[in-house]
């Protein structure tokens, strides 16, 4: 009789796992839960594909508007920011401002009841394009300044520090006359050359 029983002992204990085993399973998930979130979209990423997103629907009332206007982008005589041409898509063109400020720098939203002439958005603005300016670039994220630039020129903060820190030292958006938006690190990855009519509007500091 006692020896089915430890025969019957003997299968639990060898059917069961050690401690060893155990800690190896362990170690196994921890290695594959680290592999696949180290290969997830990183926050710049992110930041910039939301940031993207905006351009894109701004891009949407740009056209609009240019078609109602012979194909020309808002032109404000004596603008001074990008605030003051940008002011003419709205409301009539588009009465979503929050699409006017990149998600990541912070910006805050336009109080109910204030002028969007009065507010800060995050973008700069190349006023005189037209919508036939196809590969030309149309609006960015804030720059450094509003001079024409070289390609592997600085255009966005390099320290993170303002001007042109809408994605701290992570770079920036552009988005062109074709509908287009091109992710950049700190440096122009093209030339942002400006020929008159055409001003680099950045917006209020």
């Amino acid at each position: 009789m006692q020896e089915p029983r430890q025969l019957h002992c003997r299968l639990c204990a060898s059917a069961a796992f050690s401690l060893i085993e155990l800690l190896v399973v362990v170690a196994v998930f921890l290695l594959l839960t680290t592999l696949y979130w180290s290969h997830g979209p990183s926050k710049r990423d992110t930041d910039l594909t939301a940031c993207r997103q905006h351009l894109e629907k701004i891009y949407l009332a740009m056209e609009i508007y240019a078609r109602d206007y012979a194909a020309k982008y808002p032109v404000a005589t004596n603008a001074l920011d990008s605030e003051d041409a940008l002011v003419l898509l709205v409301p009539r063109y588009t009465s979503d401002t929050s699409d006017f400020l990149c998600p990541a720098s912070g910006d805050t939203p336009l109080p109910a009841g204030k002028s969007f002439r009065d507010w800060k958005i995050s973008y700069a603005y190349y006023m005189g394009r037209r919508s036939a300016d196809v590969d030309t670039t149309l609006m960015s994220d804030a720059q450094v300044n509003s001079f024409s630039k070289n390609t592997g020129d600085t255009v966005f903060s390099s320290n993170g520090k303002p001007p042109g820190n809408n994605h701290g030292k992570g770079g920036g958006n552009f988005l062109t006359c074709g509908g287009a938006v091109v992710s950049s690190g700190d440096n122009a990855p093209f030339s942002l050359e400006l020929r008159p009519p055409i001003v680099l509007l950045n917006p209020k500091p």
